[in-house]
């Protein structure tokens, strides 16, 4: 066992939210049994993860920690008590129900959803009480597209942003730093903390995908929160070096100067080269590297304090080496992968057009 205590909230009753095929608009039944679509969201994120988790061995060397329901008093510390009636409604009929753009509540999505949610205050509880330095969540349905009144991109709640607000209210934390490197906007956090100063949020995403309105550059907070929300718009094709140099120019500064008690981190890898929903270009080994960052940021600005929660990522060719590599990290594992094993055409040095975007970031939220 490494001397680092990382654990790993894994449940399988989260595989029981299942979302219909189709692109969104299409309702459920309406492709024809021809059409062999499967959803983008599904239960084999989970499920082909943890086959590499246990075959690999790394299992060894982390402890599992038990998720747990949230109640709803903890879902409305970060969404109204009306949004929460109406979607814990929707979660106890019998029928499937849109409950917002591709957004599905559907039997067995009830139970997946709350345990995403207190999977991630269980980690957070044990980070925040020394029993665990750092902890990685694999549990779905993911959170951070929903905003505090609306459900959409294939999130009911928003996992990291309920915990950002437990973490303060239950523990006494003054300052939560969340950094998302999913490929789309987490456009749902920054609703929720958009004026709230004791957040800082930090989205680094492929510029103008999803939501094709929202994740601008220089939307920046309102209010006592001016400053505090900060997007970091990479273009299409960006790699391992054009995430590595966003993440040194822009990212670290940021939460230094922040200075956070806690760092969350939802890591969605939809960015991986082969992902259906992205157009980015990381490896296995650059998902090490920014776990890799990430650690060593967090030991710098609130004494190693990490917890990170899944959000995308539906490429079932990366995901699961990507989860294994970013487990590996946070336990201080050598990497299994210095190459990338699915071995698709990347990148392989930053370009101008990564320079570039991240230039204007810099100049944007730290010049």
């Amino acid at each position: 066992m490494p001397d680092r205590r990382t654990g790993l909230v894994y449940d399988e009753r989260c595989l029981l939210h299942v979302n219909p095929a189709g692109a969104i608009g299409l309702g459920k039944g309406d492709l024809p049994d021809w059409a062999t679509i499967e959803a983008f969201e599904r239960p084999e994120r989970m499920s082909l993860t943890w086959r590499v988790l246990e075959e690999s061995g790394v299992l060894g060397s982390v402890e599992r920690l038990d998720a747990r329901m949230a109640t709803v008093d903890e879902l409305e510390l970060a969404h109204t008590p009306a949004h929460v009636a109406a979607l814990m409604a929707a979660l106890e009929a019998p029928e499937d129900i849109e409950f917002g753009p591709d957004a599905w509540a559907r039997p067995g999505s009830r139970d997946a959803m709350l345990l995403a949610a207190g999977g991630l205050l269980a980690a957070v509880d044990a980070v925040l009480a020394g029993t665990l330095d750092n902890a990685f969540v694999v549990l779905r349905p993911p959170g951070h597209h929903a905003e505090s009144a609306a459900s959409m991109g294939f999130c009911l709640v928003n996992n990291t942003a309920i915990a950002a607000r437990w973490a303060q209210r239950e523990r006494g934390v003054e300052r939560v730093a969340i950094v998302d490197w999913d490929v789309h906007h987490g456009n749902g956090t920054e609703e929720i903390f958009l004026a709230d100063p004791s957040v800082l949020t930090i989205s680094l995403h492929q510029d103008g995908l999803y939501p094709a309105d929202t994740g601008q550059l220089e939307v920046r907070g309102t209010g006592t929160g001016e400053g505090r929300n900060v997007n970091i718009p990479l273009p299409a094709g960006t790699g391992d070096d054009g995430y590595a140099h966003a993440f040194d120019e822009v990212v670290a500064p940021l939460v230094r100067g922040f200075a956070p008690d806690l760092l969350l981190l939802g890591a969605g890898q939809d960015a991986s080269a082969t992902d259906p929903l992205g157009r980015m270009s990381i490896t296995v080994p650059g998902y090490r590297a920014l776990t890799d960052r990430a650690v060593a940021l967090a030991a710098e600005a609130c004494g190693g304090r990490l917890v990170v929660m899944l959000e995308g990522g539906y490429s079932l060719m990366h995901v699961p080496l990507a989860n294994h590599a970013i487990l590996e990290g946070l336990a201080g594992l050598p990497a299994t992968f210095t190459t990338d094993p699915v071995g698709v055409d990347v990148p392989t040095a930053l370009r101008d057009v990564e320079r570039t975007a991240v230039a204007a970031a810099v100049a944007a939220h730290l010049g």
